[in-house]
């Protein structure tokens, strides 16, 4: 009795190569609808699906190979004489190979304004239903839902004569991702459609982008996974042009500098150093931005990572390329900056993010043993909070303090807590991020900015416990503050405050980041 392959993809890339492969091994093919039509336009003999159920296509389609005799062909345990003879009574004949891939739900879904009802059609049923089936019965059947294993599988064909355990193992446990990511995308549609937020199951599907060398550390393995369904303005989606390949603390370094970079609508540059924030500039052109951002710590930007939100230009790439960076990011470059940066710096990665206004929200997952935390991303920002702006000290900012605690408060919520960000004439000149008690993050802020300080403002990721943290900016020369408020001590930091003269506003919003 000839051996069978039943044939139903709608990704169609090498299948004419591999069905003739199965045919040449002496292998029967079934098929379906435009996969049949396609097998038999290259010349190739195939069944009609119809032909083995004796029954026909029904429902535009929608019941086809739901059926007993496919799944008794594909479930039948060929060592059972009981599963062999019940099948041989029923006239059914085993099926040896499954060749399947799916209705195109993630295509269909990732195109703009999809209409509920073309969702719900690209819904597959009979494809993982055989997928799964043979999958169960892989000692026996041999399932391919992936093109990229045509070609070992038919070399083992041609080599043995048949696919090896090992191998079908294999396809069998890749077929379970498959048709698990694929049910994690249709439950993640349908979740959102209904609006439910923090679902009882959580269903997640990421896709390997690449193998990385190794972790944080040497000694940790890793790789790197994207969404299946691409936001352009990512870092999963960037472009590199130049340099070797990404690192894992390059990706997550990076992934931070963008974050920040895409708070600003003016000319801003980024530059970061272990996730956390050490020089940023805005200005009228992205050179000015540039300038600032590297004056506010040219010792901290050596060796890390520039994200920019306009084109780099030659004269840009000019101030770059004399220092070392490990990556540089921005929404495009100039010919002319492309060959200075490339020039002597075989290793300096240059990613192009397309930075669109998306308003896609982001969920933010974290985890920990056991288990994982699940919150939205914190995309608030100072317009959020601007209406509700509290000025609670006896002096009022000033326009030129309100413009510097609009920025310093955009920085200090990309700062590690307990964070303190200072900032002087467009650009932030001091930063203290991780410290375990906040006057000690003020400090450290202040201590870096130097002489920065005189004429500074201060921001504070959440509110002061007490007033040593005014003291000590006051000193230092900070003119105003941006804080959450919230404190029972509030009045005494408030009082400290007005001792000094200086401007405080609360937000009420607190931007903790662990």
């Amino acid at each position: 009795m000839a051996k069978r392959a039943l044939v139903s993809v709608s990704d169609k890339t090498g299948l004419i190569d591999f069905v003739q492969k199965l045919v040449d091994a002496g292998i029967e093919i079934i098929s379906t609808g435009g996969t049949k039509k396609a097998i038999e336009n290259a010349g190739i003999p195939v069944m009609s699906i119809s032909e083995i159920t004796d029954f026909p296509e029904i429902l535009d389609g929608r019941v086809k190979t739901l059926h007993p005799a496919v799944h008794g062909g594909l479930l039948a345990v060929r060592d059972k004489k009981e599963h062999m003879d019940a099948i041989k009574d029923l006239g059914i004949q085993p099926i040896d190979f499954v060749v399947v891939n799916l209705y195109p739900f993630k295509e269909t879904i990732s195109k703009l304004d999809v209409a509920y009802d073309d969702a719900v059609e690209n819904i597959d049923i009979g494809g993982p239903s055989m997928l799964r089936s043979a999958a169960k019965n892989h000692r026996s059947v041999t399932v391919v839902c992936d093109p990229a294993d045509y070609d070992r599988v038919a070399e083992s064909l041609d080599e043995n004569a048949e696919v090896p355990f090992a191998l079908k193992q294999k396809l069998a446990a890749k077929v379970f991702r498959h048709t698990a990511a694929y049910d994690a995308l249709i439950a993640d549609y349908f979740t959102k459609q209904v609006g439910e937020e923090f679902p009882e199951k959580l269903t997640l599907t990421y896709e390997k982008k690449q193998a990385l060398r190794y972790g944080e550390n040497p000694h940790q393995m890793a790789a790197f996974y994207s969404e299946p369904i691409k936001n352009e303005s990512t870092i999963a989606a960037a472009k590199q042009l130049h340099g070797k390949e990404l690192s894992y603390n390059n990706i997550r370094d990076a992934d931070a500098a963008l974050g920040i970079v895409k708070e600003f609508k003016q000319p801003a540059a980024v530059a970061v150093k272990h996730m956390n924030p050490c020089g940023i500039g805005i200005g009228e052109t992205i050179n000015e931005a540039y300038d600032k951002a590297y004056e506010a710590d040219p010792v901290s930007i050596f060796g890390g990572i520039v994200a920019l939100n306009r084109e780099v230009d030659a004269a840009l790439a000019e101030k770059l390329h004399s220092i070392f960076l490990e990556i540089i990011i921005a929404p495009s470059y100039s010919e002319k900056a492309i060959a200075i940066l490339e020039h002597k710096k075989k290793n300096l990665r240059l990613l192009q993010v397309k930075f669109t206004d998306d308003n896609q929200e982001f969920a933010q997952y974290t985890s920990v043993r056991g288990g994982m935390l699940v919150q939205d991303l914190d995309t608030k920002g100072y317009a959020d909070i601007e209406e509700n702006l509290k000025v609670v000290t006896d002096r009022r900012p000033t326009e030129a303090e309100l413009e510097s605690l609009k920025f310093a408060w955009t920085i200090v919520k990309h700062v590690k807590s307990n964070a303190i960000a200072l900032v002087n004439n467009g650009l932030m000149v001091g930063m203290g991020g991780g410290q375990t008690n906040r006057v000690g993050a003020a400090k450290i802020a202040l201590e870096e900015a130097g002489e920065k300080t005189k004429g500074a403002v201060l921001s504070s990721d959440a509110y002061f416990p007490m007033s040593d943290t005014v003291e000590e900016a006051a000193k230092a020369g900070i003119t105003a503050i941006i804080q959450p408020g919230g404190s029972i001590r509030d009045q005494e930091s408030i009082d400290m405050a007005n001792k000094y003269n200086i401007a405080m506003v609360f937000t009420g919003m607190r931007h903790f980041k662990h």
